[in-house]
């Protein structure tokens, strides 16, 4: 099916909605009710941490000049410049999908609004610590935001450390306008519409530290790994959550502006939407990437960003290659937990 017919499908879907469903004031938004929404659970092939870190060790040489991967204990990420609400990245740990893409395209499903740390205690997850990318909270602004979601939950007591980004002015033309970052209150535990999250205990442990220094190929940090796991692994579908350090460079990232009031149904549409911006280091990223879909319409790979100086979005590549340096730490999770999966569903926006 096209992308066109797929969006044709969409369009009277939305008004068939549209038409069963009263007018929603913004900023008074019911979260979905976990119970009444399908959540899957599937494993994923867990290997030793060595053995992920011996193939990535091997494998990224095709991307980065110098490449170093091992096996040792997270330093404590609480402090900069990492600035997570948790020590670590370790204790039970799990992929979480939420809704997706066709829930944002062509046009916004306003209702889709999930609060983690409703969703943390009805997997009855305590301690838990949520990382990675997604939509942020609408509501508590009034606008579409990216959201760079770092939560930590502990004996029922919430800590947000989650940013949000908005274009700004509201409205200002693509090319012209800013971005402004800002952080949720610990009140504010919602997202929207689409998200890819570590969800762990977030505790100090082993983790995989990969750092890499000048790119020479093609392929982003993130893809580079992904691609890596899928040579070696085929269909053992591997995941691996955290988050990495830009050091030093620059990078290409978006903020989505406001809800689009027309049809995107297209790859091509969507890059006429967004808005794009270069960054600079250092940022602290998290998110998800998984070697393969399990059938499930994953987001293969996603990582959002923020940083102490403002600069903050979605991660696309970095832009100076001869001078940028990463440093990641990942955990390798045992399972994705699939949360309102789309029925209809669709292959653009998910760069």
């Amino acid at each position: 099916m096209t992308s066109h017919l797929l969006c044709s499908g969409f369009r009277e879907k939305l008004e068939c909605d549209r038409k069963r469903r009263p007018v929603i004031t913004p900023y008074v938004m019911t979260s979905v009710d976990y119970a009444s929404v399908p959540i899957t659970e599937k494993a994923l092939h867990q290997p030793p941490l060595q053995e992920v870190a011996d193939v990535l060790s091997k494998g990224l040489t095709s991307s980065f000049a110098t490449v170093q991967v091992s096996v040792e204990d997270s330093p404590d990420l609480t402090k900069g410049p990492y600035n997570l609400t948790s020590p670590g990245l370790t204790g039970n740990e799990k992929l979480v999908e939420i809704g997706g893409p066709p829930y944002l395209l062509p046009l916004v499903q306003r209702d889709k609004i999930y609060d983690l740390a409703l969703l943390a205690k009805h997997l009855q997850r305590d301690p838990a610590f949520i990382a990675g990318a997604g939509a942020g909270p609408w509501p508590h602004i009034g606008v579409n935001c990216e959201g760079i979601i770092n939560l930590s939950i502990k004996n029922g007591s919430i800590d947000q450390g989650t940013r949000i980004v908005t274009v700004e002015p509201l409205g200002a033309p693509k090319g012209t306008g800013l971005y402004l970052q800002r952080r949720l209150p610990n009140n504010e535990t919602r997202t929207a519409l689409l998200g890819n999250y570590l969800l762990s205990e977030g505790k100090p442990g082993k983790v995989i530290k990969v750092v890499a220094k000048t790119r020479i190929g093609q392929s982003n940090f993130i893809t580079a790994i992904r691609e890596t796991l899928k040579n070696h692994y085929g269909d053992k579908v591997v995941g691996l959550g955290g988050t990495f350090l830009l050091r030093a460079g620059k990078v290409k990232f978006h903020v989505m502006p406001d809800f689009s009031t027309t049809p995107l149904c297209s790859d091509s549409d969507v890059d006429t939407w967004l808005h794009y911006f270069e960054m600079k280091a250092p940022i602290t990223h998290v998110g998800t990437l998984v070697s393969g879909d399990l059938g499930l319409d994953l987001r293969v790979q996603h990582f959002h960003g923020f940083s102490a100086h403002g600069d903050g979005g979605h991660y696309h590549y970095d832009t100076t290659p001869e001078e940028v340096e990463y440093e990641g730490y990942f955990v390798v999770a045992g399972s994705l937990v699939r949360v309102d999966q789309p029925q209809d569903t669709h292959a653009f926006g998910r760069d």
